[in-house]
């Protein structure tokens, strides 16, 4: 059987930085000699590989969505080439790109698995050698034609994943979704769907720079805080409510809200929990919310919301029709 071959974008990240007396640096073709001297993904049975590093490298506390445009981009330019795509990233914005990627890629046939690690992949007890090698190997073997993120033996949907632990092997977790796959002795399926090959065109949609707030609701905050974030350069704001969906009563918060929506905001209730989702209709506190005209978020994770309204409003939709659409299941990222 004709091998197939992988496309590793290696964008930054831990993954492949080099010991220095500063700590672990960036360095320009140090992931690409370690990855291609290592006898294990050289074996038969791994699938042929091309690394292209990005210059400059990015360190994913930069990320932006002009970063999510040009891996998106890249991998457009590619796609032809290559049977399955890996992207190597840093942990701390994986869930965000992961996410954005998802939303910007139409008619995906191929599989793109987001990926990176805790500890440098040329250092002892890496994790990066384990999530890269099981990263092209699905990707060959296991071809599920979504964003997804592999990390520490899981593979999630990309769109669900939110990081879980800052310094842990187990540091992404899917809380709303089982996982696409586990790799353990054997590799086994769950939400996944193995597809079949179909020669469909790529298509890439673009994702600007949106202004979008985030509040995170806490007891006793001051509308004053609200009514500082709820400004007309804002387009959307991204509410983290108490449980199910609650906010305070207090009529002066819920009358910037309901003042903001008036104008055009579009605002989405998620909850702070981990895991479960909005239900507005539950009590009358979100309730209240409901009347103001904020929308349920449903059980996104927060790195899916905020990329999903990037991806909306980038599109110069009416104010409607993303109301409409972020309440609907795009790709995969809530459940209704």
């Amino acid at each position: 059987m004709k091998r197939k071959r992988i496309y590793i974008a290696y964008t930054g990240g831990t993954i492949g930085m080099k010991k220095s007396s500063r700590g672990y640096v960036p360095a320009e073709g140090f992931l690409t000699e370690t990855v291609v001297n290592n006898a294990e993904f050289n074996r038969d049975e791994m699938p042929l590989f091309d690394i292209h590093e990005y210059c400059p490298l990015i360190d994913s506390s930069d990320m932006s969505p002009a970063h999510w445009q040009l891996i998106a981009d890249d991998i457009k330019s590619k796609y032809q080439d290559y049977d399955g795509f890996v992207v190597l990233h840093g942990t701390d914005t994986m869930a965000y790109t992961a996410s954005a990627l998802s939303f910007m890629f139409e008619n995906l046939t191929k599989p793109v698995i987001v990926t990176g690690s805790q500890i440098p992949l040329s250092q002892l007890r890496s994790d990066g050698q384990v999530n890269l090698l099981n990263a092209m190997y699905l990707a060959a073997n296991y071809p599920i034609a979504e964003v997804s993120l592999f990390f520490n033996n899981q593979l999630f949907r990309g769109n669900r994943a939110t990081k879980a632990h800052a310094d842990g092997f187990d540091a992404f977790a899917s809380p709303n979704l089982e996982p696409l796959a586990l790799s353990g002795i054997n590799i086994q399926l769950i939400k996944g769907q193995l597809s079949p090959y179909v020669d469909n065109e790529l298509q890439v949609s673009n994702i600007t720079p949106q202004p979008i707030g985030v509040l995170y609701l806490y007891p006793g905050i001051s509308p004053k805080v609200v009514k500082s974030l709820v400004n007309d350069d804002i387009k959307a704001l991204v509410l983290l409510s108490f449980g199910v969906g609650n906010a305070p009563q207090d009529p002066a918060f819920l009358d910037i809200l309901n003042d903001a929506s008036k104008r055009g905001m579009v605002i989405v209730n998620l909850t702070q929990c981990l895991k479960g989702q909005v239900n507005m209709g539950g009590y009358a506190t979100g309730n209240a919310l409901l009347n103001c005209g904020v929308i349920s978020g449903y059980d996104m994770t927060l790195e899916a919301c905020l990329t999903k309204l990037h991806y909306l409003f980038s599109q110069k939709l009416e104010v409607e029709t993303i109301r409409h659409l972020m309440q609907d299941n795009l790709r995969g990222e809530l459940s209704r």
